[in-house]
């Protein structure tokens, strides 16, 4: 049943290394009615790819080498060519943006992409990728700036830590393993947000929704997809699906705001199968708009996929206009006066006046009154301690015991009377 939209447009821009990994698997997947394209600054990485649009950011500095590591360089290399990357999205509605954050090409130039391909007026959905923890603490703050970045440019963000790989994973899956199910990972994600939207079938998105619910949220999303087949694929999916790790047991989906779901299966998906298995997805939805569809493949026949998405909505992106006044440089002089008042607010000393006021007038009678009273702290005695008149006490049973005398000194007397010592 292959009843696609052709009204809407969709384009998948793989940046970097790792988008591009994933962009051949999306090229070798073959979806009608989506257009490739790989952006990168290292022309080695894109002569590798078999996509035919490729857009190569190099800049003088890097002579086609990269930025090596450095966001700053990428993104830089992006902003010079702004005018072909928002060539490159114009009259497309959808863009999907596949990319791994904490290098230099994925996290610098995605958010660029993402804000050029927002100006010309295509609905963003950014797919990408966090790093490992054993990757060290400059990747993972990179990518994580890179993230906040992207998710003020896009109009969603689907995130998928690589860490929670270790939940599909064992001690015996070799890094290139690993790797090849992070990848498949993100390509089932594009690959079930593009039938969601794509495909007709027995309940349909439409675009104009999709747009309305995601449209300036700016928010943060995971993504977990599923498949079963046979007689009792209903129950299997469910399963499956809720022990993704990226739903973490269900939480994701509580603390969600929105959530969609795509089913995919064959002529012979019943009603009743689908009422199923929404009925216990709405069941981990406490507060979550809930947004599916349902789509018929012939490839699907006897299986049954899933793929959710749960939105977690962000602040609403500020106006351009209120940045632009942020921007502007205070005068200096009122600069430094909020910096002390500031600092007089916080309990600081306040600094001392140069102001110096003029000597009080005295009269000859209080003059002479103040130089009698200097005479005489002058002439007072200085104060000494004197002895107090104390008596001598029994010492109640030990009256009878003999003194314990060392060097001619009773040692039971206290230390400060048998040396004369005065007490403050």
């Amino acid at each position: 049943m292959d009843d696609s939209k052709s009204s809407v447009s969709v384009k998948i821009f793989g940046v970097g290394t790792a988008g591009i990994s994933v962009l051949e698997q999306l090229a070798a997947a073959a979806l009608p009615h989506v257009a490739l394209a790989a952006v990168n600054t290292d022309t080695k990485s894109l002569a590798a790819s078999s996509v035919a649009e490729k857009i190569c950011l190099e800049t003088a500095p890097s002579r086609g080498a990269g930025p090596g590591g450095d966001p700053k360089r990428s993104r830089a290399a992006a902003e010079e060519h702004l005018p072909r990357l928002k060539q490159a999205c114009e009259g497309v509605d959808v863009v999907f943006l596949v990319a791994g954050l904490g290098g230099g090409a994925g996290t610098g130039i995605s958010p660029v992409l993402a804000q050029a391909a927002r100006e010309s007026g295509a609905l963003v959905l950014a797919f990408v990728a966090m790093p490992f923890d054993c990757e060290g603490n400059r990747r993972l703050q990179q990518a994580q700036l890179g993230l906040e970045q992207l998710k003020a440019a896009a109009d969603g963000v689907i995130c998928l830590p690589n860490q929670k790989i270790f939940k599909l994973s064992d001690e015996n899956t070799s890094v290139v393993e690993t790797f090849k199910i992070l990848n498949g990972l993100l390509t089932e994600g594009v690959t079930g947000v593009w039938r969601l939207m794509a495909h007709k079938g027995l309940l349909e998105i439409h675009y104009a929704d999709l747009c309305a619910l995601l449209r300036d949220r700016h928010g943060e999303s995971s993504f977990a997809t599923a498949e079963a087949a046979g007689a009792t694929r209903s129950r299997e999916v469910l399963d499956k699906l809720f022990a993704h790790p990226m739903l973490d047991g269900g939480k994701t989906l509580a603390e969600s705001d929105a959530v969609l779901v795509s089913l995919t299966g064959g002529p012979d998906l019943t009603m009743s199968e689908v009422h199923r298995v929404m009925e216990h997805i709405n069941g981990k939805c406490d507060r979550a708009q809930v947004l599916m569809g349902a789509a018929i493949d012939e490839a699907f026949r006897e299986r049954l996929a899933i793929t959710l998405v749960a939105v977690k909505r962000g602040e609403p992106a500020m106006e351009k206009e209120n940045v632009a006044e942020e921007n502007i440089e205070p005068p200096r002089h009122t600069e430094d006066l909020n910096a002390r008042l500031l600092k007089q607010e916080n309990g600081a000393p306040r600094p001392q006046s140069r102001f110096i006021p003029p000597a009080p007038d005295l009269t000859p009678e209080k003059m002479e009154q103040l130089a009698r009273q200097s005479r005489s702290r002058k002439n007072a005695s200085k104060m000494r301690q004197g002895q107090l008149p104390l008596e001598i006490v029994s010492k109640g049973r030990f009256d009878k015991s003999e003194p314990t005398i060392h060097k001619g000194e009773d040692l039971d007397v206290p230390t400060y009377i048998r040396r004369g010592v005065s007490l403050n």
